[in-house]
């Protein structure tokens, strides 16, 4: 029995599309580490808070646990790697104003959380659930962590303001 035309295409197309999918994994990785590192450095650096950044550490180092653990081989990734011709290289635009730190906390978490998503979605793909609800946690771990950051910054804000004025 032969394959029909169209499942032939779909054949192809499905094996193209797994490749694709281990470049989107290894760049939603680091978009994923690039992001949750930020707002790491803001709870270390300017918030002082240890308790904070290294839950934000673990979630970063938790990311590269799972990878390691679910993908057969990590070192893969980077074959499937091609940022000089990356469709959307060139299409990041600068703020026209500066960004306050809370921009930054904001934009760096949503992210990460936008990265885990496509993670998830990616490990779904590939039919590795656990490594798909791994992601999900983290995001919702994300989620929380997000909140408490923005409550803990307008405290240290406030605190400043005191020393600064009173």
């Amino acid at each position: 029995m032969s394959l029909s035309p169209c499942s032939k295409l779909w054949g192809s197309w499905e094996a193209a599309t797994t490749k694709g999918v281990e470049r989107l994994l290894d760049a939603n990785l680091n978009r994923f580490k690039e992001g949750v590192r930020v707002v790491e450095d803001i709870a270390r650096y300017l918030y002082n808070h240890p308790t904070l950044a290294l839950q934000l550490k673990t979630i970063r180092h938790d990311a590269t646990d799972i990878f390691t653990k679910h993908m057969p081989d990590v070192i893969a990734l980077y074959a499937h790697r091609d940022s000089a011709h990356d469709v959307l290289q060139t299409s990041d635009t600068l703020p026209t104003a500066p960004l306050s730190l809370l921009d930054m906390l904001q934009a760096n978490f949503k992210r990460a959380q936008e990265s885990a998503r496509v993670l998830e979605e990616g490990f779904k793909m590939l039919g590795i659930k656990q490594a798909a609800l791994s992601f999900k946690a983290l995001r919702y771990a994300l989620y929380s962590l997000e909140k408490e950051s923005v409550f803990i910054g307008q405290t240290s804000a406030q605190t400043q303001y005191k020393h600064l004025h009173c």
